[in-house]
């Protein structure tokens, strides 16, 4: 699969990770499937529910049903999510491996020092526990 977004929607997940930095910012990915292509048009910000870890995200139960409603109200559904690293690589931990769900695009910003800098988008190996590489494809705008 490709996760396909705008530069406009990865800079603002970007300005999220600075803005939340130390801590993780987190949201969904919102778009439609097209063959092998998880298109996202739109972001869904979500409030950082983990207050016990800073490097650790939680997207509550209550605030994923809502988002789903008012996505799919849009004719949008899920297709991922993007939470940031802060002071760590774009590159998803155990933490994170252990609790994603499959077929999802996992979009991941390093923010240093309260600077965004790259991302990348994984996927759950359908087979094992493990994260793989997604393509990421980023559309400059005109």
């Amino acid at each position: 699969m490709t996760l396909r977004l705008p530069s406009t929607l990865l800079d603002q997940i970007r300005r999220h990770g600075e803005s939340a930095y130390p801590a993780e910012c987190c949201g969904a990915l919102a778009g439609e499937v097209d063959g092998a292509v998880k298109e996202v048009v739109r972001l869904a910000p979500a409030v950082n529910r983990r207050t016990d870890d800073p490097h650790r995200y939680l997207i509550a139960p209550d605030d994923l049903r809502r988002l789903e409603r008012e996505l799919g109200a849009a004719g949008l559904e899920i297709v991922g999510y993007y939470h940031s690293h802060p002071d760590h690589p774009a590159v998803p931990s155990a933490f994170d491996t252990e609790h994603c769900w499959p077929w999802y695009s996992y979009l991941i910003v390093r923010v240093d020092h309260g600077r965004a800098s790259d991302a990348a988008s994984w996927v759950l190996d359908d087979e094992r526990p493990l994260m793989l590489p997604e393509l990421l494809e980023v559309l400059s705008e005109v």
